[in-house]
């Protein structure tokens, strides 16, 4: 078979991109704490000393935005206030208005109630039109891509070192990046492993290649062997970082959020988004009916496609792919899923307990191949395998 290789990356949570998804999903946590039912779509810029935050909330809660803010910077570690962006002297900014009446309207009191359903679970239209994807994969026990896996544990354990003090001297900016080599469809090396972190003035190259390798690849990865690569901060120096060396803003790493480019993206967002949005609640669906298509051994691999019409409770469309790796014929897996899951916002929700402050953990390492959220259990797995049995 050929032999090929395929990259992911990751960022840390200090990357100025994360760091405006944090912000986000804290203040949607904010809102949630206190009003299970409120509208969020909080859109956050930050740069240099400025946090912008922006957006349409609807909500019966009294929210200290400017607050949230604040702590969650000072969650991520800029708190020196001799650097130019710190949680305690950055200026924020807050310009937010309500939700728009006439999308309000449409999730308030879907098409389907309009024309007459009684079904509760009709009762909430979908509160945007677009596509979602779902994808699982058997290359980990996690069922995601390898390198999505790998580059955000990577990514994770900067944050672990930094913050407990086994490496002091990094900073909250940093980047992870991993390819894996295949032969044919399956994973059989890591053939490269690149790590880029912000530092403090004066570590030297090789100080940081050696922790580095010690405390960060070797905590996480499985002993690489053959062509092996490891490279560290290949700009040579990486001092200036976060919100000073590059602008952030809310959802600009969905492919980081999400499958690491092993699958499609609908191009929607998740942070600073309230599960009325299918843009977030839908993709965490079809996630958990990939995963468990994957997990009941009725597929390799397998992405789920959805779409909605905003006002619209049923999906606009569903589409299965299993790129041939089936066991059971796909009609047969179609009809399992329309079976076993229901795709409508409402029943989503209700599912995977959506309107709880949840968010700001998902904002950095991924949404997929965490095993805290409920999205990623194997719950339907069984299920599925004895009801394909039985077809």
């Amino acid at each position: 078979m050929r032999s090929w290789y395929f990259t992911s990356e990751s960022v840390t949570e200090g990357h100025p991109d994360k760091l405006a998804d944090r912000i986000s999903d804290s203040v949607l946590d904010a809102v949630l704490t206190q009003d299970p039912h409120g509208r969020v779509a909080c859109e956050v810029l930050v740069t240099n000393d400025i946090v912008i935050v922006a957006g349409e909330i609807t909500t019966t809660a009294t929210v200290d935005i400017e607050a949230a803010v604040r702590q969650a910077i000072r969650d991520v570690g800029y708190n020196d206030p001799n650097e130019l962006f710190a949680a305690d002297t950055c200026s924020v900014d807050v310009i937010v208005k309500r939700q728009s009446p006439d999308i309000a309207g449409g999730v308030f009191e879907s098409l389907e109630t309009r024309n007459g359903s009684t079904d509760p679970l009709d009762g909430l239209g979908a509160g945007d039109q677009g596509i979602m994807f779902g994808y699982a994969v058997d290359e980990t026990t996690e069922r995601m891509p390898l390198s999505i896996q790998l580059a955000h544990r990577l990514a994770e354990r900067l944050a672990v070192v930094r913050k407990d003090g086994t490496l002091g001297y990094l900073g909250p900016d940093g980047k992870t990046q991993v390819t894996v080599e295949y032969d044919g469809s399956k994973p059989v090396g890591i053939h490269r492993v690149l790590i880029s972190t912000q530092h403090s003035e004066g570590i030297d190259r090789s100080t940081l290649d050696g922790d580095l390798r010690k405390h960060v690849l070797e905590a996480v990865l499985p002993e690489p062997s053959g062509d092996f690569e490891f490279i560290v901060n290949p700009s040579g120096r990486f001092v200036v970082g976060g919100p000073v060396g590059d602008t952030g803003l809310t959802g600009r790493k969905v492919i980081v959020d999400t499958y690491g480019g092993a699958a499609r993206h609908g191009g929607g967002c998740f942070s600073g988004k309230d599960p009325t949005k299918v843009d977030r609640s839908a993709a965490y669906a079809a996630r958990h009916a990939a995963r468990n298509v994957v997990a009941a051994g009725l597929a390799a691999r397998c992405e789920l496609q959805l779409s909605y019409a905003i006002g619209q409770a049923e999906p606009f469309s569903i589409y299965l792919e299993t790129f041939g790796t089936e066991t059971v014929p796909v009609v047969r897996l179609e009809k399992l899923i329309a079976d076993h899951f229901d795709f409508r916002p409402l029943a989503i929700i209700n599912r995977y307990g959506l309107q709880r402050p949840i968010y700001q953990e998902t904002s950095a390492y991924g949404h997929f191949g965490r095993p805290q959220f409920s999205w990623e259990a194997e719950d339907v797995a069984v299920t599925l395998a004895a009801a394909a049995a039985s077809l």
